[in-house]
């Protein structure tokens, strides 16, 4: 029950690093969505590939996705997305795991991190930059007044390698792919796998990029007469409606 109710809260979590524009609009139509078949948004990505892109971003709980779960997610995601049609010309619909070297949204993210390198873009200055890069140590405070503790990996000998940096002022963070990173992933998925018995897309190693594994045409793609790829090369189908998944 314990573990239930943890999991609940997790789902219920806000995150601090949002989208703005279109994806924010996305992201408020997705996030409810995906909630209630058991998922959380990690984020929106609105790019130019193949015309147009939406790259939804997704995880469970344990902060997995497996090729399961995005099936799961794009299902109930795409008619929603077509009835609201957020976006003004056709696109293509991918859902994503958060990758290993994931975006970091959320303070369970950021403490999941703890011992692990980041990169860190701020909406502020902070002691005259923008730009961190270092091992997370912690975090201190609740929400969005909470402060990131970090460790300088570039810090000058009269430099003070450890910050404090409020997560409110945080743009962009996310992972740096690192051997440990990638060791700590590979025995998580292991676990995860004994669990549920699905192989989890974090464990791609071989990536420094969240790996899509789920596509398919959105905001009815043969009414505006897109013209997708053929299967073999993306994954896409023809018709309205999500696609069978990448391997």
């Amino acid at each position: 029950m314990s573990e239930q109710l943890s999991n609940e809260a997790l789902l219920d979590e806000a995150r601090l690093i949002t989208e703005t524009g279109v994806a924010a609009r996305v992201a408020q139509i997705a996030s409810p969505v995906l909630r209630d078949v058991g998922y959380r948004l990690v984020r929106v990505k609105i790019s130019s590939a193949n015309g147009m892109t939406l790259q939804i971003m997704a995880e469970r709980p344990d902060g997995f996705m497996s090729v399961n779960d995005c099936e799961i997610a794009s299902t109930a995601l795409s008619p929603i997305l077509d009835l609201e049609d957020p976006l003004s010309q056709p696109y293509h619909l991918e859902m994503s795991s958060p990758g290993i070297d994931r975006p970091l949204v959320r303070i369970s993210d950021f403490t999941r991190a703890i011992g692990h390198e980041a990169r860190l873009e701020l909406a502020v200055m902070h002691d005259g930059r923008k730009r961190y890069r270092g091992w997370i140590e912690g975090v201190e405070g609740e929400g969005r007044s909470a402060l990131l503790q970090l460790r300088r990996m570039d810090a000058k000998a009269d430099e003070e390698a450890d910050v404090k940096i409020p997560l409110s002022d945080i743009d962009d963070a996310r992972l740096v792919l690192t051997d440990a990173l990638i060791r700590e992933s590979l025995n998580a998925g292991k676990l995860a796998l004994q669990n549920d018995g699905e192989p989890q897309s974090n464990e791609d190693a071989g990536s420094e990029t969240p790996q899509p594994v789920r596509k398919g045409p959105g905001r009815f793609a043969m009414r505006n007469q897109m013209k997708p790829r053929p299967l073999q090369n993306d994954g896409l189908r023809k018709s309205r409606g999500p696609a069978s998944p990448k391997r």
